[in-house]
Parts: C-alpha cells; sequence; structure tokens
C-alpha cells in the first residue's frame, strides 16, 4: 500500500507485542525467510534491540525491510521525544525507521483512569517526530489508539498529516466511524489484534464461515481485515503460522463482509 506521503508499506506486518527480546531476533529471522518483510515493535515491548539484530542477521537489504515502532508513552515533551527517537536508532543498530508512532495519546499509567487527553504532550511529540522526517532519521510518522478527537488535534496544529492510526480491528470491534473519519484525510489506518487476541478462533459462527471458504478461522479473520482496507499486524512466533498468516489469497464477497461486520453486534443484541 502507499501512505499519504508517498512510502511504501506492506499490507501484512508481523507483530511482536509480548516475545521477548532474546527470543524475537529468531522469530525476525524466520519470518523473513518465510516471505515477511515489515515489523512492527515499540519501545514499551522492550525488544526493540531483538528486532534490530533479527533484521541485521538477515541476508535482506535494510531498504526491502519496513520497520514501524512507537514512542514510549510516558515521553510527552519535545525533548524527551527527540532523545527517544535517537535512543530508538541505537537500540536498533540502524540508520532510520521507516514508520514511528506515537505509541497512545496518554500514558499507559492514565489510560481509562482520565480524562486528560495530552493535547499539549501530543503536539510536542509530533513537533520532534516532524523534525526527524525532515532530519532523514524516519521516513513516515504516524499514531496509535487516538480517538477523533486526538488525530484532529495533530491534523489541526501540525505541518505534516499522520500516515496512520494504528487501532484495534477486528471481526468483533469495528469502530466504523473513527476509521471513515481517518480515511477521510487520508490517513491509512493499521488494524493490530486482528484475531481478537485468539477469543474468536473458536466462535463457532465464525468457524462456519471459514468452512465456507475453505480457509482457517485466522485466515477468516485477517481476510476481514484486509477487505475493510486495513494494514494488518498479525502476531506469531511459530513458522507454520507465519506463512498461514502472510498468504490470503481468497476474497469474502460483499455479503458475508456486511455479515461478517454486525455478527459479534447481533449475538450481542440477541443475549440481551
Amino acid at each position: 500500500m502507499t501512505l499519504n506521503n508517498g512510502v511504501e508499506i506492506p499490507q501484512i506486518q508481523l507483530g511482536t507485542w509480548l516475545i521477548n527480546n532474546d527470543d524475537v531476533r529468531k522469530v525476525v529471522c524466520q519470518a523473513i525467510g518465510v516471505g515477511y518483510r515489515s515489523f512492527d515493535t515499540a519501545k514499551d515491548y522492550g525488544n526493540e534491540k531483538g528486532v534490530g539484530k533479527g533484521i541485521w542477521n538477515s541476508d535482506i537489504e535494510r531498504s526491502d525491510i519496513f520497520l514501524t515502532t512507537k514512542l514510549p508513552t510516558a515521553v510527552k515533551d519535545y525533548e524527551g521525544t527527540k532523545e527517544a527517537i535517537d535512543d530508538a536508532l541505537d537500540r536498533f543498530s540502524l540508520e532510520y525507521i521507516d514508520l514511528l508512532l506515537i505509541h497512545s495519546p496518554q500514558p499507559w499509567i492514565e489510560v481509562n483512569r482520565t480524562d486528560d487527553r495530552h493535547f499539549e504532550g501530543n503536539l510536542e511529540n509530533w513537533r520532534a517526530m516532524e523534525e526527524a522526517v525532515k532530519a532523514g532519521k524516519v521516513r513516515a510518522i504516524g499514531v496509535s489508539n487516538f480517538l477523533q478527537e486526538d488525530v484532529a488535534n495533530i491534523v489541526d496544529n501540525g505541518t505534516i498529516k499522520p500516515a496512520v492510526n494504528q487501532i484495534e480491528v477486528h471481526i468483533d470491534k469495528v469502530p466504523m466511524d473513527l476509521m471513515n473519519y481517518c480515511k477521510s484525510l487520508g490517513i491509512q489506518i493499521e488494524a493490530y489484534s486482528p484475531l481478537a487476541h485468539g477469543r474468536l478462533l473458536k466462535d463457532p459462527k465464525i468457524n462456519e464461515y471459514a468452512n465456507k471458504y475453505n480457509v482457517s478461522p485466522a485466515q477468516l479473520m485477517l481476510a476481514f481485515d484486509l477487505q475493510l482496507g486495513c494494514i494488518v499486524l498479525p502476531k506469531s512466533d511459530n513458522i507454520a503460522e507465519m506463512k498461514e498468516k502472510l498468504h490470503i489469497d481468497f476474497r469474502i464477497n460483499d455479503e458475508d463482509m456486511e455479515k461478517l461486520i454486525k455478527l459479534k453486534e447481533r449475538d450481542q443484541n440477541v443475549a440481551v
């Protein structure tokens, strides 16, 4: 896919959340071996150094790898952001980051505990990130877990429009209003947890649709997000699962897509 600044990005990336720093180097190498060319990590995952080693230890040119990372959520100031970007480059032992995101509008410690959206702090993040783009340290910048008001704050006050908003999207969670708002601004949606943390893989209805298309439940769920136009970030440290999730070569018909969008909503209404 092509981001709003012309940078190309693979539509399927390997997520690395919860893969520890010691194991992730091998996981990245294995993933590159089966065809992945894009990886998503974050300072708060604690595995950036291992991801960097995995990229270094592969036989693939750096220019053929797309790397995404995210600022630590506790940092909401200009100088701290500049330092965090340089520290990330040091941990990766790389000259540039392909995509850098503000991980959350709020520090983790405040999520669901305060209404403070840190508008000024996020703009300080953004100012330093824009400078990093101009300095060639970062190719594209974006946000994650941002609501519409958070996105508007950046769009209205920054000089570079966010390239992506990375949010949770899967069959059980389709925030269509936010997705449509971002798309109207040319901001690409990245879908994390596209498999709903695995809790829907045994869902009878999802398995029914998977059987219809002769695919696994995981492949059905990934195809769902891909057809919504999302970049998807499945996570796996298993080679067979990596291959399965990378090769989505079927299409869900339009009628079934509409039913899947409303599937869990309907089930919840019935339960009530």
